[in-house]
């Protein structure tokens, strides 16, 4: 605890003139930290009455020092969010561990804090959570936002299949910024409402989290509807005493009939969320009053057995709806949802829903996947397996996630799949398995379902005993039979316009790929070689096992051919490969590579010294001057190198640098090792470059340089531009002590409103 102390001590020593702004700007009506606190431990002691806090409480205590100064949009104190976000947790009364990486989710990416710190101070377990959670801060920001998207994900969902409580937190995480939405810009409203919508709820619904997914939905949708939202909101207000008087009067005579029954059972009416309601209306064409479902009444028993025996009274009670039955009980939804769905002709002849489950079957129903992995250290592994089986939707996930290296093709993935999942067709195998597929789905889908072979063998299909085209739609109970042929010529491309499913589409993809492997290779290795002739590079000077290796490594391929075959198909650009190649070349290097024309100018040095100059410390040469480079202005704690000039020293250039990447093969012959002094930091402050791009709006301008200027930061320009969308491109030249400290200013302008993007310039 000292160290960590110590070490955010220092950083938030020049903060005591904010911390007085901060009370004088924060609004009066916020709980105060120290009481969400209390209430936090107040809820875990509900259900964990004899847990020890003491992990809690110096996580409370180390996240507070490390957000120290830093406010939300609203104006609280930033310390506010974190305990939120545990405060949720704690309400799907999950373990001490994940309560501890919810209140330190954000130190990392918003703090000085490290992984490897929290690992010290707390655990490997809860270090492996909040990285989990934390966004890959070292995207480029010019990169396409849907590309930033995808590989924030990517990394989110390997996290998941690691450990499921990542996306645990980072739901809770979503929840509460979400309730306080209406502190962001309208354009920021609109981007996290719809990835909520898109991503967030459709997750939490895949693991059965009602509890968090019926927020979500209703949330985003208020941001993204407004006048829908406010008008559906109106209109069922207006009819809530009416039909709330009418579902009384039923609770009531069912409570009656299951008590003279003799079974045990609580029942309640409620109102279904407004999300629901509206894609029901939007679905079927309605008005709100043709949607009679609006309003559901539930029964909850003990056992199995009385479900049933609760739904034979009913139907005694009221005639029910022909076609308007469904048991997920017998057969549970993906999520694991289970109940016994009933629509009835109630009195007036005004139709009504009645859901009966088990006590147990309703915890599940309300936290899903979080009421199975509180306790998983004390589950059998049988349990464990059914409880992991149920998370298939993952591993499609993962399995795409390595089939396809395109992230705009796997976002739309996520968007798609991860939703059309919730309405699902139940199948039988002549065997009697049960297959569930995506509704709409056909015997191609059926066929890839069962094995890869039997859908790339498929050349007909039977259902319930009678032969159809490979196009017909599947319905619940259908018994599909997939007649396979040793002489099939495998997938047409056609069928990937008839598939539902993404997994049948994918293995379908794969096959064509897999088909064409030999002409992508040949591709690939045409391209390869056609860049490196226009650019001047010796391809055989970085083709070397060692460098190889880091590129199957980095883009997830298993040989050198699949990266050959990846270039040849298009999934990854040539110049990516040769880059990194020469990337991990240059990182190799021992020895200073000059070539003989330039090491004559200081042959009379002497060569096997070191000297530094500027904090920097260049390798093989003595008293040769150093001068940083201005395409891509490096300050300690970037990696570099240097560049021989012709007349003017040494240049020092990140290892990053666009132009370093790109140099012809002579001149990387003129690059030389160099280093940071140990006191750079100390010794002088260095020019920095970053762009902030900008939904352009009046005092943006003042907001950054403010921050610049509290931080004591000597600003050599600023220059500004504004584009007829009125995007803002803003340039700004500063001095900096380190990589550190501009990481910190650079999170701090992120912070500003309307800010889209920032990056350092890098050549």
């Amino acid at each position: 605890m000292d160290n960590i102390a110590e070490i955010l001590g220092e950083k938030n020593s020049d903060s005591k003139q904010k911390k007085r702004d901060i009370e004088l700007s924060t609004p009066a009506d916020f709980t105060p930290p120290e009481e969400l606190y209390k209430d936090l431990i107040d809820k875990i002691r509900t259900y964990h009455p004899s847990t020890d806090i003491s992990m809690i409480e110096k996580a409370y205590k180390v996240a507070s020092k490390a957000h120290e100064g830093q406010l939300r949009k609203s104006g609280e104190p930033y310390i506010m969010h974190p305990l939120c976000v545990a405060i949720i947790l704690a309400e799907l009364e999950l373990d001490k561990e994940t309560i501890v990486a919810g209140i330190l989710h954000d130190v990392v990416e918003d703090t000085v804090m490290t992984s490897e710190e929290i690992a010290k101070e707390f655990s490997e377990e809860v270090a492996f959570l909040v990285e989990g959670v934390t966004k890959l801060t070292r995207l480029k920001m010019t990169t396409d936002k849907i590309e930033v998207q995808a590989e924030n994900l990517r990394k989110m969902f390997l996290s998941m299949a690691k450990d499921i409580r990542v996306i645990l937190i980072k739901l809770a995480d979503r929840l509460h910024n979400l309730r306080t939405l209406q502190y962001q810009t309208p354009a920021k409203q609109i981007e996290k409402a719809r990835e909520t919508m898109d991503i967030y709820a459709p997750i939490a619904h895949r693991l059965g989290i009602s509890k968090i997914k019926v927020e979500l939905d209703d949330l985003s949708m208020s941001y993204l509807m407004p006048e829908v939202y406010a008008d559906l909101k109106k209109q069922i207000d207006d009819r809530l005493v009416e039909r709330e008087a009418y579902i009384k009067r039923i609770v009531a005579d069912v409570k009656k009939h299951i008590d003279n029954a003799g079974l045990e059972a609580e029942i309640d009416g409620r109102v279904k969320h407004f999300f629901s309601i509206y894609k029901k209306m939007k679905n079927q064409n309605k008005t709100l009053d043709q949607i009679y479902d609006i309003f559901a009444v539930r029964i909850k028993v003990e056992t199995v057995r009385d479900c049933y025996s609760a739904l034979g009274i009913i139907h005694e009670m009221y005639k029910p709806i022909p076609g308007r039955f469904k048991d997920y009980i017998a057969m549970p939804k993906p999520n694991m949802y289970q109940s016994l769905h009933t629509t009835l002709i109630g009195p007036e002849g005004q139709p009504f829903e009645i859901q009966i489950r088990t006590y147990e079957m309703h915890r599940t129903a309300e936290y899903g996947i979080a009421a199975h992995w509180k306790y998983k250290e004390n589950i059998s592994g049988t349990v464990m397996q059914k409880e992991e089986e149920k998370l298939s939707w993952l591993r499609q996930i993962l399995e795409w996630q390595r089939d396809t290296d395109d992230n705009k093709e796997f976002m739309n993935f996520v968007k798609t799949d991860l939703d059309l999942f919730a309405e699902h067709v139940y199948c039988f195998t002549p065997a009697g398995d049960v297959k569930n597929l995506p509704s709409g789905s056909t015997p191609i889908d059926f066929a890839y379902a069962i094995h890869t072979a039997v859908g790339n063998k498929m050349v007909g299909a039977r259902i319930n005993g009678r032969q159809v085209p490979i196009d017909t739609k599947l319905s619940n109970g259908d018994r599909v039979e997939i007649i396979t042929s040793q002489n099939s010529a495998g997938p047409s491309r056609d069928w990937l316009n008839i598939v539902k499913s993404t997994q049948a589409k994918t293995k379908i993809n794969q096959w064509f790929k897999h088909q064409f492997k030999d002409e992508n290779i040949s591709r690939g290795r045409e391209l390869i070689l056609g860049y490196c002739k226009s650019k001047g590079i010796d391809f055989a000077k970085y083709n070397k096992p060692e460098y190889i290796e880091k590129i199957l490594k980095k883009y997830n391929f298993q040989d050198w051919d699949s990266v050959m075959a990846a270039i040849g198909h298009g999934g990854i650009k040539e110049g990516q490969v040769i880059n990194k190649l020469i990337e991990e070349y240059n990182k190799d290097q021992k020895e200073a590579l000059a070539n003989e024309d330039i090491i004559e100018e200081y042959s009379q040095k002497k060569m096997n010294r070191t000297h530094g100059q500027g904090g920097i410390v260049v390798k093989g040469v003595d008293d040769v001057a150093v001068r940083f480079s201005k395409c891509c202005s490096p300050v300690p704690g970037d990696e570099i190198v240097g560049f021989i000039t012709r007349g003017r020293g040494i240049s020092i250039h990140r290892t990053d640098c666009i132009n370093v990447l790109c140099m012809s093969e002579a001149d990387r012959a003129r690059i030389i090792d160099a280093e940071w002094q140990e006191n750079a930091v100390e010794a002088n402050t260095y020019m920095t470059e970053i762009n902030i791009y900008a939904d352009d709006r009046n005092g943006i301008l003042f907001d950054i340089t403010k921050i610049l200027s509290e931080a004591n930061i000597n600003v050599n320009s600023v220059n500004s531009r504004t584009s007829k969308q009125g995007k803002a491109t803003i340039t700004i030249s500063f001095e900096i002590k380190s990589k550190e400290q501009l990481n910190s200013i650079i999170s701090k302008i992120r912070n500003v409103d309307s800010i889209i993007d920032i990056e350092r310039t890098a050549g």
